[in-house]
């Protein structure tokens, strides 16, 4: 078991990991877009063109987002590809009511679903989807090795994954400012913002403890997976991993 599934976003909460992480992004999902935008310096909206640029080069028809959130990653999709229908799934409804809201004032909104359900089990019929997309999600997952096979299962053959996810810098002096900045900075405007004391200490600690780079690679080929591989951007603080299923 990844370590990253041990941690939880309520150290003394004795309910499980799903019901733990519902609950988070329920209470943070007012703040959360903002918290994106200010965490990151705007650089998630450059690492989610890479994603959807990635997902364009292979011309899906059907999408599903597990971990879809406030839907920023399924509406992009659904604006870059006029001729696909996104399905989003979150565990959260309070994320996916700001999914819904931004969805009902685009155009391209009529092309996409939202569900509240779980990314390990989404209840979706076997290869009925020709991409599966999670961004910053997999590490919220409580069986992420049962994550990569639901997702395998509902992909079908020829059928593209596409994973966005943090992770920590690799070279010293990066990940020296790294640390000070997550451990320190993030936690206190998390707690400013979300008014939720643990959510933004969860965030590192999470992606600390998460699989990365090859590590993920791995989970990913275990799974069933081929052509699994990884790209890093932003000094290693972000990685995006693609795979394909025969």
């Amino acid at each position: 078991m990844p370590q990253v599934e041990k941690v939880n976003p309520y150290t003394h909460d004795t309910r499980a990991k799903d019901e733990q992480v519902r609950s988070m992004f329920d209470a943070i999902a007012p703040a959360y877009d903002f918290m994106n935008r200010a965490m990151t310096g705007g650089l998630d909206r450059l690492w989610l063109r890479s994603l959807v640029s990635t997902v364009a080069a292979v011309k899906p028809r059907h999408i599903v987002d597990i971990a879809t959130g406030t839907g920023d990653v399924a509406l992009a999709l659904a604006r870059r590809l006029p001729e696909a229908t996104v399905t989003g799934i979150d565990l959260s409804e309070g994320m996916l009511d700001k999914a819904r809201e931004k969805a009902a004032a685009r155009p391209e909104g009529s092309r996409l679903t939202f569900v509240c359900g779980d990314g390990t089990r989404t209840g979706l019929p076997d290869a009925s989807a020709d991409v599966v997309t999670v961004a910053y999600g997999v590490r919220n997952f409580a069986d992420i090795a049962g994550g990569y096979r639901e997702m395998f299962r509902i992909l079908r053959p020829g059928g593209t994954l596409c994973v966005l996810e943090l992770s920590t810098p690799v070279s010293a002096l990066p990940l020296a400012f790294y640390k000070l900045y997550t451990r320190t900075l993030i936690p206190a405007l998390g707690r400013l913002m979300s008014h939720d004391d643990r959510a933004y200490s969860y965030l590192p600690e999470s992606i600390a403890a998460a699989p990365q780079r090859a590590d993920m690679v791995s989970l990913m080929l275990e799974a069933g997976f081929k052509s699994a591989s990884f790209r890093c951007f932003t000094f290693g603080v972000c990685t995006l991993y693609t795979a394909t299923k025969d």
